[in-house]
Formats: C-alpha cells, sequence, structure tokens
C-alpha cells in the first residue's frame, strides 16, 4: 500500500521506512529539508518537501500521494535532554498545530487509516502494576510530565474524534538505539559518563523502553490491525534502581550516585523525582497478541 509518513526523517524514520520498503509498501515522506528528502530518495522512498504547519500544501501534498495510510511521527525534540525545556513548546505547537492540519488533510483526502505516535510512559497505573491501553495519560503528574501527558491525550482525542478515519495510537515507550538519546555517545549516556542522572530514593519508578528497529516494526503491523490503541513497549519494565545502573554499566560509565527525593527535587525539580520515583511501566500483552510482535530483550539488562 502507499504510505505517508511525517516526520520521516525523525529518529524512527529511517528504520520505519526500511521496514515499510522491506514489507512491499511504497513510502512518501515528508521532510522541511532538501538536504533530508535526498536522504529519503537515496534510500528508495518518494520524499515532499512540506512546512506542517502550511495547511493547504500539507493537502496538496497528501493529496498528490495517493496515500491510503498516514503514520505521524512529528516531533521536534533536541539532541541533548537538557535543552528539552526550549524545545517544549515548538515540540507541541508542531504535534498540535502541524499534525492537526495533517489529520485534517488525512480525512479530506479520503486517507482510510491514521497512525498517530503517542506515549507509552507517562501512563497512569495503580501502584504495582503495568499500564495498558486502558490507562490514561498521567495529565495531573509533576508541571512538565503533566504538560506533556496533556499534550498526548489531545493527539489520541484527536485521533479518535472522527468515523471517516481508523484511528491508530501508537503508545512508544522511551526509544534506544542507534540516533537516539540512549544509545552510547548520546545524551543519556553523556549524563551518566558525568553522573548526572542519580538513582533518585528508591529508584522505584518504572521505566518501559523499545528499541527503535522494533518499534518500527510494530508500527509497520499496525497498518493492517484493527485499530485503537497499543503499547509498543518491550518485556522488561523495570525500575530506575534497576535500569539505570545497568545502563551505566552498558555504556561504560561510572556507578550512578543516589540522592534523596528532597536533594533532587531542590536541585533539579519536581519532573527528576517523578521520572525516578513515580512513572508506570507499561504491559506490551496486546500489543504482542494482536499484532504478533516479539520485541527483543532490553539490550543493558543483557550486559
Amino acid at each position: 500500500m502507499r504510505v505517508f509518513v511525517a516526520g520521516a526523517s525523525g529518529a524512527i524514520g529511517e528504520p520505519l521506512i526500511a521496514e515499510l520498503q522491506k514489507q512491499g509498501h511504497l513510502v512518501v515522506g515528508m521532510t522541511t529539508s532538501v538536504e533530508r528528502a535526498k536522504t529519503l530518495e537515496r534510500r528508495g522512498a518518494e520524499a515532499v518537501i512540506v512546512d506542517a504547519f502550511d495547511a493547504a500544501a500539507v493537502e496538496a501534498a497528501l493529496r498528490r500521494s495517493k496515500a491510503e495510510v498516514v503514520i505521524d511521527e512529528l516531533t521536534s525534540l533536541p539532541k541533548e535532554l537538557s535543552d528539552m525545556p526550549k524545545y517544549a513548546a515548538g515540540d507541541r505547537k508542531l504535534r498540535i498545530e502541524g499534525g492537526g492540519n495533517l489529520f485534517r488533510a488525512a480525512i479530506a483526502c479520503g486517507v482510510r487509516r491514521y497512525l498517530q505516535q503517542s506515549s507509552g510512559f507517562f501512563l497512569k497505573a495503580a501502584e504495582g502494576t503495568l499500564a495498558d491501553e486502558s490507562s490514561s495519560l498521567d495529565v495531573n503528574a509533576s508541571p512538565g510530565v503533566a504538560a506533556s501527558a496533556r499534550t498526548y491525550a489531545e493527539l489520541e482525542a484527536r485521533l479518535f474524534s472522527s468515523n471517516a478515519i481508523e484511528g491508530v495510537g501508537l503508545r512508544y515507550g522511551f526509544f534506544y538505539g542507534p540516533k537516539t538519546w540512549y544509545h552510547p555517545g548520546a545524551a543519556a549516556a553523556n549524563m551518566v559518563m558525568k553522573q548526572q542522572n542519580p538513582v533518585v530514593g528508591k529508584g522505584q519508578g518504572v521505566s518501559s523502553f523499545v528499541h527503535i528497529d522494533d518499534a518500527a516494526v510494530g508500527t509497520v503491523a499496525a497498518l493492517t490491525a484493527e485499530p485503537g490503541v497499543y503499547n509498543l513497549v518491550d518485556d522488561d519494565p523495570s525500575p530506575q534502581a534497576v535500569w539505570l545502573p545497568a545502563f551505566a554499566k552498558f555504556v561504560g560509565a561510572p556507578e550512578p550516585a543516589h540522592m534523596s527525593e528532597a536533594e533532587a527535587t531542590a536541585i533539579a525539580g519536581e519532573d527528576v523525582v517523578y521520572y525516578a520515583t513515580k512513572l508506570s511501566g507499561a504491559s506490551n500483552a496486546k500489543t504482542k497478541q494482536v499484532l504478533g510482535w516479539k520485541p527483543r530483550r532490553l539490550e543493558w539488562l543483557e550486559v
């Protein structure tokens, strides 16, 4: 089928396009850069240079593509985690306004199905349990986390707002692997090398990760699955006290420091404490059953 990928130059873009092509799909990738468009074409995809904020141009490009399915991977994220506060407003604007233009264009062009990137790590679950697809996003979390959760909640609400198109929400875990933050030499690895990411309190907050290549495979599998929400996370939801020291060892960093919740709040703020102590991991049971998806074991737990 013909698939239109917005955000084709992002972290998941390269493996996603490769997997789509492997499965025999024709890909049209949307980007804002001439150089990135050339890269997409070298990889065998069609490329369109479009500003997501230009509604008319988005609709025209989508109509020309004759796409049956749209995959919305629009993000505007920094290379360094420390720069997230500077990027947060722009990232939200792109997802809500730019993605809104894309969603409305998809309906106007008669696109059959719309796949939307969402979050599998800002979910709310009872203590000691994993969040499933019925779980809500934690819009009452610490300030920064709550803001992100509200953005994802809006994206999911938009996704299922029209009977004119089939909606598929992809609740990804934290991406790791090449060109992500969680990879040797990248942002999260550099932070642990500098001992800037301590285990906070008991480190009981549970994180769910997913390898970027597995995320791409799951996304392509969702092209023909029942509409709805799917948690694309691996089999190893882990508390910070487990995964962070293992990740540090994996990238050759020193053992992470320990810090009390009060100290972390005073130095780094409430969001850091939330990530370390209150995150709920997510269950992938539905995704594995429905999509036949088999994610790899979290790499650094193998060390």
